[in-house]
């Protein structure tokens, strides 16, 4: 999808703000609203945009802990890796997962309100699956979140 710099721009600004009104970005690109509406259609058509969404804050909603748990497992197989997937699927503090090379095999990020719900959900996981191992880490202070991708390579 060849994208010109009115097109990054638009991209860049629905990053920051998704609910940046059409008319506020056409003008800040020099386009008319409907260019502007037809070049986000466009994107979101194609899969660029995939979707809008509202970003809430942790603390507010009671879950300002983060929780990175490194799991090994010593079945690899695409039956234990689906099984893996319904297994996290309905655990809504799992806010991330990720199939890793090295010595980890999976990375799940969690955010809890604090320890005892972090025990809970561990324990369910491992009423689920059998582990090689899980390691924790809890985070102490998040120094950088974004949700934006980098549009250099667009």
């Amino acid at each position: 999808m060849a994208l010109d710099d009115r097109d990054l721009k638009i991209l860049d600004k629905l990053q920051l703000d998704a609910a940046i009104p059409v008319t506020a970005l056409a003008e800040s690109t020099n386009l008319s609203v409907s260019a502007c509406w037809r070049r986000i259609k466009h994107m979101e058509d194609s899969g660029l945009i995939c979707r809008r969404v509202a970003l809430v804050d942790r603390r507010k909603a009671n879950v300002p802990m983060t929780v990175f748990m490194g799991v090994r497992t010593s079945r690899h197989s695409m039956a234990w890796l689906e099984d893996f997937r319904r297994a996290i699927a309905d655990i809504p503090e799992i806010v991330e997962a990720y199939r890793l090379t090295g010595e980890t095999d999976y990375l799940l990020r969690l955010v809890v309100p604090g320890v005892e719900v972090y025990d809970a959900v561990y324990k369910k996981l491992i009423t689920r699956l059998d582990f090689a191992d899980v390691s924790s880490f809890i985070s102490m202070e998040e120094l950088k979140f974004t949700t934006t991708v980098p549009l250099t390579y667009v």
